[in-house]
């Protein structure tokens, strides 16, 4: 049975001001995500909000890669394993980094709100912490771009075009 989510939401960063609702609009896209999936139990989701310089430094640390990106997910668990807060039974998740210059940038470049570039990365990040991977690309890319358009959807966040971008 679904239980409650508890999603800690912090802004690590002074550059660019965080539009009210946003901490709401990120707890309805973890919220819809497990509804999604069936999650079993009550989770706990950390999500940061940090600026390019901060996640760059992040993505070389873990993932080797130096540049900056729009997202970084940290699971906690491993096919369907969680560790548990002790003190409230929940799962614990992982934590959700976000760039928000990255999500302005793409937000304009795609021709979309903040709003719903926020939305997807929480909801693309949701899904890696419940064990998701598109970097092989292939179906399961598929798939999961898939769960990520249900979702934001369901929320009325629906794409209003596409992410083809015209190089010319």
């Amino acid at each position: 049975m679904i239980g409650k989510i508890k999603v800690t939401t912090t802004n690590q960063q002074s550059n660019i001001k965080v539009p009210t609702g946003v901490r709401m609009l990120i707890r309805r896209c973890c919220n819809a995500v497990l509804t999604q999936e069936n999650f079993d139990g009550d989770a706990e989701v950390s999500v940061s909000i940090v600026d390019d310089e901060q996640i760059q430094k992040l993505n070389k640390e873990y993932r080797n890669i130096d540049r900056s990106t729009d997202v970084l997910s940290f699971p906690l668990g491993e096919n369907g394993v969680y560790d548990i807060n002790h003190d409230t039974g929940a799962k614990l998740l992982g934590d959700i980094v976000i760039s928000i210059e990255h999500a302005y940038d793409q937000a304009e470049k795609y021709g979309h709100s903040l709003q719903r570039e926020i939305a997807y990365l929480t909801v693309h990040s949701m899904l890696h912490l419940l064990g998701y991977n598109h970097e092989e690309g292939g179906l399961e890319a598929v798939h999961m771009r898939e769960k990520e358009e249900t979702v934001l959807t369901q929320l009325g966040l629906k794409r209003n075009g596409s992410y083809y971008i015209d190089e010319e």
